[in-house]
């Protein structure tokens, strides 16, 4: 069985940074793309940031110059370090991982969500 983990969100002012964590555990083998998403109050989730298993990364256009995602696969962990936060920044955020499993199966998962408020 496989369980993500998220950490790291919290209140935070205008002009501020956090730092999310999101570690996967249980039967895997290797970790493909990972992503995060945020669900905004009111809001469908979408895709803020993703990092392919070579590091390539790709950014929302909102977000861009201001937030980084990395990872550590010896770990199986990712990160985003989020810089000069926002109102608008304000949300649910999401981990989501393609896991290949040690019984040799593909699986899309997801974290249970660590909440965001930048507000002053």
């Amino acid at each position: 069985q496989v369980q993500l983990v998220e950490s790291g969100g919290g209140l935070v002012q205008p002009g501020g940074s956090l730092r999310l964590s999101c570690t996967a555990s249980g039967n895997i083998y290797s970790a493909r793309g990972m992503n995060w998403y945020r669900q905004a109050p009111g809001k469908e989730r979408d895709l803020v940031a993703q990092i392919t298993d070579g590091g390539r990364t790709n950014y929302v256009d909102s977000v861009k110059g201001r937030f980084t995602i990395s990872r550590d696969n010896a770990k199986t962990t990712m990160y985003l370090q989020m810089n000069s936060l926002k109102p608008e920044d304000t949300a649910v955020y999401y981990c989501n991982m393609i896991l290949v499993t040690r019984f040799g199966t593909f699986g899309n998962y997801w974290g249970q969500g660590t909440e965001v408020t930048v507000s002053s």
